[in-house]
């Protein structure tokens, strides 16, 4: 099939790809949100081809995939009038938690009957006011990165963007206590003030923006991965830190309970515990490559790539039809 998409999220995306199809990717000069066409820190295959909005018109497309409210008016003009889900078959992917008046979020695309909402959790579904939408959930997926945990080094890895920006959603606030249990080191962008924003000594928080095709390498050095994010879907970091084999320490918040097994680490609603399961993974480096083992393991399970793509060919099947 000829599947349109936009190129919005990088991680998520990149798995997607990795199918049997040919995919269509928007370019714009300057490659802003509308248009960055194939991605450049992440290995995409030759199936998928950037396209202007002047190409598209006579495009061949068999199924849009919308993932921004925005998008269905942007793929009707620049398919030349054809409507996702009327005239083109198509799918809305909500990969966040409903933001605003929760539990009390009704979803942009509730009570539609020309296209399938799909979740990326269950979480998701279950918070989202979906109205007579037809609702389906699709697991997250990912490109193996391999088992690459060394635990080498005596710290936390954290990956999360613009920390202070998104506060006590991200847990940022959480950060100093727990970096008195364990020393952090945070990955991500806008991350270059967190330690001297939170008081904390670069020794206790180092700072570290890295492109994709370090990170992985770089956080399994690290003795165990910390998620301490109060509201989110499910970050794909989390996923791809169990892919590596690390020891999972987070919040028992939102999909995390149900993604991470209790012997693949620790999570819990209480700070303190989150800061002695640290702690106890830093003097016990047997434990923590047992629970990276578990973590792998569950990973592999419910989040490999194979029984994603083929969950997405299954359903982009049945829309088709």
């Amino acid at each position: 099939m000829n599947i349109l998409l936009w190129h919005v999220h990088g991680s998520w995306t990149t798995a997607f790809v990795q199918g049997t199809h040919s995919y269509l990717v928007p370019v714009l000069p300057g490659r802003g949100p509308d248009g960055r066409g194939r991605a450049r820190t992440w290995t995409w295959p030759d199936s998928v081809t950037e396209l202007p909005p002047e190409r598209l018109r006579d495009a061949a497309v068999d199924l849009v995939v919308l993932q921004r409210p925005h998008e269905a008016a942007l793929a009707e003009r620049w398919l030349g009038g054809r409507r996702p889900g009327r005239d083109v078959p198509a799918v809305y992917v909500e990969h966040n938690a409903p933001d605003g008046d929760v539990p009390h979020t009704r979803h942009p695309y509730a009570d539609r009957d020309d296209l399938t909402l799909v979740h990326v959790t269950h979480f998701n579904k279950l918070f989202w006011d979906n109205g007579g939408t037809r609702t389906t959930v699709v697991e997250h997926g990912v490109v193996d990165p391999g088992h690459r945990w060394t635990g080498e080094l005596a710290r936390a890895a954290v990956v999360v963007n613009e920390p202070l920006r998104r506060g006590r959603t991200t847990g940022t606030d959480l950060l100093p206590g727990l970096a008195a249990a364990a020393p952090l080191d945070v990955f991500g962008m806008g991350t270059e003030e967190l330690a001297r924003s939170l008081g904390l000594s670069w020794d206790r928080c180092r700072s570290y923006d890295l492109p994709q095709s370090k990170l992985h390498d770089e956080i399994a050095r690290r003795r165990l991965y910390l998620h301490p994010v109060r509201w989110t879907s499910l970050g794909l970091s989390l996923i791809e830190a169990m892919h590596l084999g690390m020891p999972i320490v987070g919040l028992a918040t939102t999909e995390a309970v149900d993604a991470v097994p209790p012997d693949a680490g620790t999570l819990s609603t209480r700070p303190e515990v989150l800061a002695r399961a640290a702690a106890e993974y830093l003097r016990d480096p047997d434990a923590a490559a047992a629970a990276g083992n578990a973590a792998r393991h569950a990973a592999l399970e419910r989040y490999g790539l194979k029984r994603f793509l083929d969950d997405w060919d299954l359903l982009m099947e049945e829309v088709i039809r």
